[in-house]
């Protein structure tokens, strides 16, 4: 998977198949999000990158580097679209499962550090607006 590129999600810019690329996109949408959250208040910490690795680990049985994290969060992605519009095109794609997934993976991160700032919030709500998440999906409420 390349990190700094982000193909599944320019090619889910192009592409009308809904499935095609879903389980690609669904890691590089968590990687995206969970990497640029350690940038998001100017203060990268060791503790939140090992938080992403740990969580990353844990979600899609991938190990990352320290460098893959830094990497993937100032990628040259961002300098072309924001964020929110890349995942304003990936919600239609991902499930219920996969955005509570997103959503619970950036709240162990942003509480990873024990101090959580103004800007990380407006980060985790700009992310659940974006994937169009419901208020029990933000709970990481899902129906069985």
């Amino acid at each position: 998977m390349s990190l700094v590129k982000f193909e599944s999600i320019k090619k889910l810019l192009r592409d009308d198949n809904k499935d095609k690329h879903r389980q690609e996109l669904f890691k590089e949408v968590m990687l995206m999000v969970l990497s640029r959250a350690t940038r998001v208040d100017s203060n990268v910490e060791a503790v939140e990158i090992a938080k992403v690795q740990e969580v990353l680990k844990e979600q899609l049985g991938q190990d990352f580097s320290d460098a893959d994290i830094r990497t993937a969060a100032s990628s040259a992605v961002f300098e072309s679209q924001s964020i929110e519009r890349y995942l304003s095109s990936a919600t239609r794609k991902l499930d219920e499962r996969e955005r509570v997934v997103i959503l619970a993976s950036l709240a162990t991160v942003i509480r990873s550090d024990d101090e959580i700032r103004f800007f990380e919030l407006d980060f985790f709500d700009k992310v659940a607006l974006a994937l169009r998440a419901t208020p029990s999906e933000i709970a990481g409420l899902i129906a069985v």
